[in-house]
C-alpha cells in the first residue's frame, strides 16, 4: 500500500475549514483566531502532519536544504567533515543532501545537476581528483548559486574556501622523518593537479631542501584516485621498493594513501618502521590499533565542516551580494602513537 502523506486539504476537510484558513493557522498568522489556531495545531500534531518541503520551497523560493559533494563518505576524514556540516546546518533548520563523486568527473557533474534539480539553497563541495574542467561549477556559481569549497579548493572561482595549512602539515611530517634520521624519503601523493597535492608536495620538498637533500623526482609517486583504488597504491609502493637505492621512508599525502601504503608494505613483508618508516595525513581512529602504529598528520575535519557551513549559510541568508570572501586555513597537528 502506497504511503499517502497528510495534506492541508485533508486537515481542512476534517475540520470543515478552508485550506487558506488552515494554511494561515499553521503559519501562526495574526489573521486567524487563537482558538482556531489551537484546533488546527492539535489536529495536525495528532496526524503527525509535516509541511510539504517542495510546496514551501516554491512559495518561499527556499528549500532550506544544502548540497554536499565529497569523494567518498567511507573516508573517515570526509565522514568527520559531514558531521561538522550537519551540526551547524541542523541547528539552523537546514537539511543536508550528501552525494559522492567517487573521484569521477562525470559523476560529479550528474550529482551537481541532481542537487540543482532539488532546488538546494547552496553547495559545499570538495572537488574530485578528476576535476580539471570547472565549467559546470562556474555556470552554477554565475547563475547565483552560493558555493563554498572545502579541503580540495579551486582558484578560478571567487568564493569562500576552507582548508588546512597543507604545506605546513606536510613540512612537519617530513621534518619528523628527517629528525628520526631518514634522508631518502619518498612521497606518495594524490592527483597531481589538486590544490592539496600541490601544497603538500611543496611542504615535503621544502623540508628536504632545508636539509640540503637533493630531491629525486622518481621518489614522488602520484595516485590519480588518491588511494581509492588500492592497485594504484600497490604500483607506487612496489616501484619505490624496487628503486636503487631503496628509500628509507615514505610520506603519504592523504588518509587513503597512508592506510593503503600500510597494507601494501605489510603484504610485501616490509616491517614498519624497522624496514621502512611511514608517516602521512590520516584522520582514521583505527591507525593506532593497526599492527604498526605510526605518527600521522591529523586534520580538524569536524571544525572544517562547521566553518564551511557557517560561511555558506551567511551567503544564503545575506540580503545583499557578498563581495568579500575568506580563504581560511586551519592548523593540523602531529599525532604520535601511544
Amino acid at each position: 500500500m502506497k504511503y499517502q502523506a497528510i495534506t492541508i486539504k485533508d486537515i481542512a476537510k476534517a475540520l470543515n475549514l478552508s485550506t487558506s484558513t488552515v494554511s494561515r493557522a499553521l503559519r501562526d498568522s495574526h489573521e486567524i483566531s487563537s482558538a482556531t489556531k489551537q484546533v488546527v495545531m492539535e489536529y495536525a500534531a495528532k496526524l503527525n502532519f509535516q509541511p510539504n518541503p517542495i510546496a514551501l520551497s516554491l512559495k518561499e523560493r527556499k528549500s532550506h536544504s544544502i548540497g554536499v559533494i565529497v569523494s567518498e563518505i567511507a573516508n573517515s576524514f570526509f565522514s568527520q567533515i559531514i558531521n561538522g556540516i550537519e551540526s551547524v546546518a541542523n541547528e539552523k533548520g537546514y537539511t543536508v543532501i550528501i552525494s559522492q563523486s567517487h573521484e569521477n568527473f562525470e559523476k560529479e557533474i550528474r550529482t551537481l545537476q541532481y542537487l540543482a534539480s532539488r532546488s538546494i539553497d547552496g553547495l559545499l563541495i570538495s572537488v574530485s581528483s578528476a576535476t580539471n574542467d570547472l565549467s559546470h561549477l562556474k555556470g552554477m556559481h554565475q547563475s547565483g548559486m552560493p558555493i563554498v569549497f572545502f579541503d580540495r579548493t579551486v582558484e578560478d572561482i571567487t568564493t569562500h574556501k576552507v582548508m588546512v595549512d597543507n604545506y605546513q602539515g606536510a613540512y612537519n611530517a617530513t621534518m619528523q622523518l628527517l629528525a628520526e634520521g631518514h634522508h631518502s624519503i619518498a612521497c606518495v601523493a594524490n592527483s597531481e593537479h589538486l590544490s592539496i597535492t600541490k601544497d603538500r608536495v611543496g611542504g615535503y620538498l621544502a623540508a628536504l631542501q632545508q636539509h640540503n637533500i637533493t630531491v629525486d623526482p622518481a621518489l614522488i609517486k602520484y595516485c590519480f584516485h588518491g588511494g581509492m583504488l588500492l592497485t594504484e597504491v600497490e604500483t607506487a609502493v612496489h616501484e619505490l621498493l624496487q628503486a636503487s637505492p631503496r628509500p628509507e621512508a615514505i610520506f603519504a599525502t592523504s588518509d587513503k594513501l597512508t592506510t593503503g601504503c600500510m597494507r601494501v608494505l605489510k603484504r610485501a613483508g616490509i616491517a614498519i618502521p624497522q624496514d621502512m618508516a611511514l608517516t602521512g595525513f590520516s584522520n582514521s581512529e583505527l591507525i593506532e590499533l593497526l599492527h604498526a602504529p605510526i605518527t600521522v598528520v591529523q586534520q580538524p575535519a569536524y571544525e572544517m565542516g562547521q566553518v564551511a557551513t557557517e560561511l555558506l549559510l551567511q551567503l544564503i541568508e545575506s540580503k545583499r551580494p557578498v563581495k568579500d570572501f575568506k580563504s581560511i586555513a586551519l592548523q593540523t597537528r602531529m599525532v604520535q602513537p601511544q
